[in-house]
């Protein structure tokens, strides 16, 4: 995109947060000016407002994963999407906490006294944190091997497995496949690229929000973009996961880029179209107005995977 792209003027306007992902991945900006405007996520706007909110027990909303949206999980994970600096000592600090408290016996996490066994969309999430942060741990490598050795037939993942599900969930499927990118950035291997390969391939067979079987929709909210996503699986938070590996186009992907491209505005912007009910700190952008978020996202997976 152009400089002068009115659009792209109006992301460049906004939190440091946006500003530093536009110049990197809409304005190839050098690396310098990028990261000038990476460091002030800790000092100003959406960044400096969460971390100010951290107590000192390294904890948010008084919890490790609940209240939601609040808890330390769930900021953790919007700082990691905001671009924290992965060296700052507030985020370390919190992913000691995650991971203490966290580690379970069978390799995974489990934050839950009712529970005899890991949850795989919380071990993903948390994993995804740690590998962002640069965290420090031999543990991560158990809780990769953990992710890797729940994988089911279909390629997906779902928390549920436990209690008798067969099939793959999107939901924690894209949360798995997070976590194992960002783990890859540290410590490639064989396994966690067959791993990623397999769950893509999952997405793909479904087109990323149909039903392999009868083609249906499986869930209108999947087409529906929200910032930040939280746990929850849309095609815009799948399709920039693609985007960030660097996958080649699929003839599968068409039906939701093609999607994306349709719900933007005559403005050139995207709305945020909705969010998931639960506590916030404080509110970002509205339902209804013009994302940021989605509008940055948008962009660059429509950069990548342009016709």
């Amino acid at each position: 995109m152009k400089t002068g792209d009115p659009v792209l003027r109006w992301l460049l306007e906004g939190d440091p947060a946006i500003r530093w992902q536009t110049l990197r991945d809409l304005c190839s900006a050098g690396t310098v000016r990028i990261l000038k405007e990476q460091e002030k996520i800790s000092s100003e706007g959406w960044g400096a407002r969460l971390l100010a909110r951290q107590a000192s027990s390294g904890l948010w909303g008084g919890g490790l994963y609940t209240p939601k949206w609040i808890s330390t999980t769930y900021t953790m994970l919007l700082l990691r999407q905001f671009g924290l600096s992965p060296d700052h000592p507030q985020a370390l600090k919190a992913c000691k906490l995650l991971l203490d408290e966290g580690f379970y016996r069978d390799g995974g996490i489990n934050f839950f006294a009712s529970m005899q066994h890991s949850e795989t969309c919380v071990t993903g999430m948390v994993l995804s944190i740690l590998a962002y942060f640069f965290f420090d741990d031999e543990r991560l490598e158990k809780l990769m091997q953990h992710l890797c050795a729940q994988q089911m037939p279909d390629g997906g993942w779902n928390c549920r497995s436990y209690d008798g599900a067969t099939h793959g969930s999107f939901h924690t499927t894209i949360s798995v496949l997070e976590a194992l990118h960002e783990y890859e950035k540290r410590r490639p291997s064989h396994i966690i690229a067959e791993s990623q390969e397999r769950g893509v391939e999952f997405l793909l067979v479904h087109k990323l929000f149909r039903s392999h079987r009868t083609g249906a929709v499986v869930d209108p909210k999947m087409t529906r973009f929200s910032f930040p996503p939280q746990w929850r699986y849309d095609i815009m938070r799948a399709l920039d996961y693609f985007q960030a590996c660097k996958l080649p186009r699929d003839p599968r992907m068409d039906e939701a880029i093609a999607l994306i491209k349709k719900k933007r505005g005559a403005d050139g912007a995207w709305v945020l179209q909705s969010k998931h009910p639960g506590r916030t700190f404080f509110e970002m952008e509205k339902v209804g107005k013009p994302s940021r978020w989605n509008t940055l996202r948008a962009l660059r997976i429509l950069k990548c995977y342009a016709q």
